[in-house]
């Protein structure tokens, strides 16, 4: 008798079990090189992908992939969703330098001071110039950028000198182009590796917001960091990437949940909560005792003047590919600044 009652209920469970997984239409994997309690993909990521499902009543699951588990490395991401290997993945594209020039501009130095007002602006100029060019090969989701990137290291930084020599991870190709202006030597890691490489010498210093640096235990690597009033020394740019042919064979009413939850708002979304959660982080440095130096927009002036050279390089490099650069500038400071007003 017991072993009967045992069985009908496991029976029971087993078609309780079953009935969301028979409403269940698709599956899609997504692919993130974050572990997942970082904040991104708690508080971002996770979100979306949980909306989706409720938004679809239990058509669309999503299975979360954190920390590169289904292999490759973090640059190889967009590659990854190009080729089928993830449905879904976060990737930053500065990982991949120069293959997505457009983005590049919303990485050149102390242009961005407004999450929001940069993600806003960088999903407009993807409908404009991105979508059918340097992401012609990718369904995109979201875009946008983290709060203002800053400087941690192992000696206090509040001038340009303070870099002279010094090993710094840079996060993308502009970044370390102005690294390079100041004399120091930068060093391309993924973001990943940081908390090693700080650890054992290879690198004095780091370019991440303030966000990530609780996850990567920075403030107890470092006691030093430089951060800017006005705009950033620089910044990275980011997109939620979904293979195209994955997206095409959607049914109609689950393709309508997946745009439902894509495109202006949710880059909004994603570039807030990423800066919103700097504040946190920030205060695990005070309370650690941390020195935190402000540079003052007055004195990031000899910073920005020194940036020159970048912005001049990049547009003569955009020019190379057909794109006039100097326009991509003016007209992202115009949305940017529409945004704030």
């Amino acid at each position: 008798m017991t072993t009967r009652r045992t069985f009908f209920g496991t029976v029971a469970a087993a078609t309780l079990l079953a009935i969301p997984a028979m409403a269940q239409e698709v599956t899609l994997t997504l692919h993130q090189f974050l572990p997942a309690q970082a904040n991104v993909p708690k508080l971002i990521l996770d979100v979306w992908a949980d909306k989706v499902e409720a938004d679809s009543d239990g058509r669309i699951e999503i299975e979360r992939f954190p920390a590169m588990q289904l292999g490759g490395t973090p640059p190889e991401l967009i590659d990854q969703v190009q080729d089928g290997i993830a449905d879904i993945v976060w990737a930053v594209n500065g990982f991949t330098p120069g293959r997505f020039p457009h983005t590049e501009v919303f990485e050149l130095p102390f242009m961005t001071s407004d999450a929001a007002a940069a993600s806003s602006a960088y999903w407009q100029m993807f409908e404009t110039y991105m979508k059918d060019a340097d992401f012609k090969d990718v369904h995109i989701i979201g875009t946008w950028v983290h709060g203002p990137g800053m400087l941690h290291t192992a000696q206090p930084v509040s001038a340009p000198e303070d870099l002279q020599g010094m090993k710094i991870r840079g996060g993308s190709r502009m970044v370390n182009q102005l690294l390079e202006q100041v004399g120091a030597e930068p060093i391309g890691l993924p973001v990943t590796a940081i908390p090693e490489a700080l650890s054992k010498g290879v690198i004095e210093g780091t370019t991440i917001p303030w966000e990530v640096t609780a996850s990567l235990k920075v403030p107890e690597l470092v006691s030093n960091h430089t951060e800017f009033n006005g705009p950033a020394i620089y910044n990275l740019t980011f997109v939620l990437a979904m293979n195209k042919d994955v997206y095409e064979s959607l049914s109609d009413e689950n393709k309508a949940v997946i745009d439902a939850n894509s495109g202006l708002e949710f880059s909004i979304f994603a570039g807030t909560t990423m800066a919103a959660a700097d504040g946190p982080a920030r205060q695990i440095a005070v309370d650690n005792g941390n020195n935190i130096i402000t540079v003052s927009e007055e004195d990031a002036a000899k910073w920005e003047e020194m940036a020159r050279p970048v912005y001049d390089a990049w547009i003569a490099d955009m020019e190379t590919k057909g794109i006039d650069g100097a326009a991509l500038i003016e007209e992202a400071r115009s949305l940017m600044d529409a945004y704030t007003k």
